[in-house]
Formats: C-alpha cells, sequence, structure tokens
C-alpha cells in the first residue's frame, strides 16, 4: 500500500468516524433539549395550578421568569417560546409519547394545530417521512390531510381516526392518491396555459420536490418511456417505482380536463408493463392521469369498469384554499353522518 493510498483510506476513516459522534451527539442534545422543554413547561403548569389568580400569574409570570432565564441562559426563553413549552406539556402530558425524531422547531409547529387527529396525523407523517421543518410545513401548508381525506369522496370518521394513529398507511393503490396534487413548487403561474411537456420538463427538474408530493416510498425511474406495439412506439410520460406497493407507477400529465381517450391510451401502457416489464415479484401497474379539471360523473364511466388501477386527478399550481378544503372535508362527514341515521 503506498503514502496516498494509505493517507486516503485513513482520512476517509477518521470522516466516517467524525461524521457518526456528531451525529450521536446531535441526537443526545435534541433527546436533552426536548426533555427539559418538556419539564420547564411542566414546572409552569404546575406553578399555575397552584395560583389563586392564574391569568394574572401566567401572564405577569412568563414575563418575568422570561427576563430571568434570558438574562442567566441567553436566547431560547422568549415569552411566546415559554408559552410553547408550557403547551408542549399540556399537549404531551406523557413524556414518552414526545419522538425524539423530531425537533423542537418540529413540535413548535404541530402546536399551532388545535385539532388533536390532524396534530397527531402530521406527526406521525414527519417521523414515517423524516420531513425537515420545512417539508413538514409545506405539508400543513398545502393541507395534505384535507386532500387525503378529499381523494376518495368517501371521508368517514374512521378514515380520520387511522390517518391520526398511524398516518397514511399504503396497502392498496388508492390508499397513494391525493385529490388535488399542489404543484407550487414550480412558480407556475395560475391561469397560463402550457404544454404537457413543459410541465414534465419543469417536474424532472424539481423531481425531489415531486416525490415528497407524490409520497412515501415512490422512487424516479424516467420520462417518455417507450412502449412498442405492433412496431408502433408510445411514451408514458413519467413512471415511477413504489416501494411499499411493489409496483411501477405510470404517471400521464394532461393540461386540460379529463378525456375518456387518455383513459384507454394509459390502460393500454398498464397492459403493456403487467406483461413486458413486470417481474415475478411486481404487484400489478397502477396508472394516475394528471390534469387540470375532472368531471366526477364524466370520470366515474370512464375508469368504471376497468380491470387495471387507474385514477384521475386534478392538480394545481397554487397552494389550495384551507378553509375551503376544510368545509369541503365537513361536508363529506355531514353527509357520512346523515346516511348512517
Amino acid at each position: 500500500m503506498d503514502g496516498l493510498t494509505y493517507t486516503t483510506s485513513m482520512i476517509q476513516e477518521i470522516k466516517e468516524l467524525l461524521s457518526s459522534t456528531r451525529q450521536r451527539i446531535a441526537v443526545q442534545v435534541n433527546t436533552e433539549l426536548l426533555s427539559t422543554y418538556w419539564n420547564v413547561g411542566r414546572i409552569i403548569v404546575e406553578h399555575e395550578q397552584n395560583s389563586q389568580e392564574r391569568a394574572a400569574y401566567g401572564k405577569q409570570t412568563l414575563k418575568a421568569l422570561s427576563k430571568e432565564l434570558t438574562k442567566e441562559f441567553g436566547k431560547g426563553f422568549s415569552v411566546s417560546n415559554l408559552q410553547f413549552m408550557r403547551r408542549f406539556y399540556q399537549t404531551y402530558q406523557i413524556q414518552q409519547t414526545v419522538s425524539v425524531k423530531l425537533s423542537w422547531s418540529h413540535y413548535c409547529e404541530l402546536l399551532t394545530i388545535s385539532d388533536d387527529e390532524k396534530r397527531r396525523f402530521y406527526e406521525k407523517e414527519a417521523i414515517n417521512y423524516g420531513w425537515s421543518i420545512r417539508e413538514m410545513k409545506r405539508q400543513i401548508a398545502t393541507s395534505l390531510y384535507e386532500r387525503l381525506l378529499l381523494s376518495d369522496g368517501k371521508a368517514n370518521k374512521a378514515k380520520i381516526l387511522a390517518l391520526a394513529e398511524k398516518g397514511i398507511e399504503m396497502t392498496q393503490p388508492v390508499d397513494m392518491i391525493k385529490d388535488p396534487y399542489v404543484f407550487e413548487f414550480l412558480g407556475l403561474p395560475e391561469n397560463k396555459s402550457l404544454m404537457e411537456s413543459d410541465l414534465e420538463k419543469a417536474l424532472v427538474e424539481q423531481i425531489e420536490k415531486f416525490l415528497l408530493e407524490l409520497g412515501r416510498g415512490f422512487m424516479f425511474v424516467g420520462t417518455q418511456q417507450r412502449v412498442t406495439l405492433n412496431n408502433t412506439h408510445y411514451y408514458v410520460d413519467m413512471v415511477f417505482y413504489n416501494k411499499i406497493l411493489r409496483a411501477y407507477v405510470l404517471i400521464e400529465l394532461k393540461t386540460v380536463k379529463l378525456m375518456p381517450e387518455a383513459v384507454g391510451q394509459l390502460n393500454m401502457y398498464l397492459n403493456y408493463y403487467a406483461a413486458e416489464v413486470n417481474d415475478e415479484h411486481d404487484n400489478p401497474p397502477i396508472g394516475i392521469i394528471l390534469c387540470t379539471d375532472k368531471d366526477s360523473v364524466a370520470a366515474e364511466y370512464a375508469l368504471g369498469g376497468l380491470s387495471n388501477n387507474i385514477f384521475a386527478s386534478r392538480y394545481v399550481s397554487y397552494i389550495p384554499n384551507k378553509e375551503q378544503l376544510i368545509d369541503q372535508v365537513e361536508t363529506v362527514l355531514q353527509e357520512w353522518h346523515n346516511d348512517e341515521k
């Protein structure tokens, strides 16, 4: 072994050691920080409960406490942060329910969500996906929870509880579908006409963000994947593979509303993949048509009776109106309650 090879090997070994040590230290620091903030919240709540004038006590004491802690320990103890610590303890009164896989920043964002089921859903998904704080903020801002509940038009209490307790469980193709998909990360104008090739190119350029929007387990295979039948070449817009469902996912992009002929074309591609591309361990391929709009009745007739799994979903280039989505969820739930009576 010459000197250069020896030095390179030594440097690599030391780099790996330092990297793993730094990672362990970061995990330990995060664990201690969460525990400390939880206990600060516990102490504040317990003292408030022992006060005769709780409202006045809380307001004045947090100001004084913030001033004293900041003077001695520096930043991180503003009144608002102390309020988060109090809420942290009140929300997670059993300390073992706090996940050290999430940071304090994650929990501060989660604590702004008042709905228990919705907050638990985003917490589960952040843990399952390993979301950064930025990724989690995006999913909350784009109303992932509401979009999933509306995706198959049959939101009910059981589905809400399942999302809250387990996050997204992908056991069948419909579990991965969202409606709408949100492409705000492309920065496309809302009402500007766009060619399908331009949309495809934009999605490839932002493939990491597109994969985040698609969901867990997706791997990018490629664009314009050739399908040859009777010496005629056809091309699938985008092909992915989902590790969880163990299936190819073929996506057709349409910058117009859903048309029945698009369903027939995608069905042909799925038959080809099932016969020519799948191996013995793959499940049947799945097709998704992403379009600007779809008529529910037309979609039902176009997609009904097919042996292949084909779904149609809208995509939008802007963050949806959260209140409108929440109203839609509540409407669907109300209809479900009325049907139950």
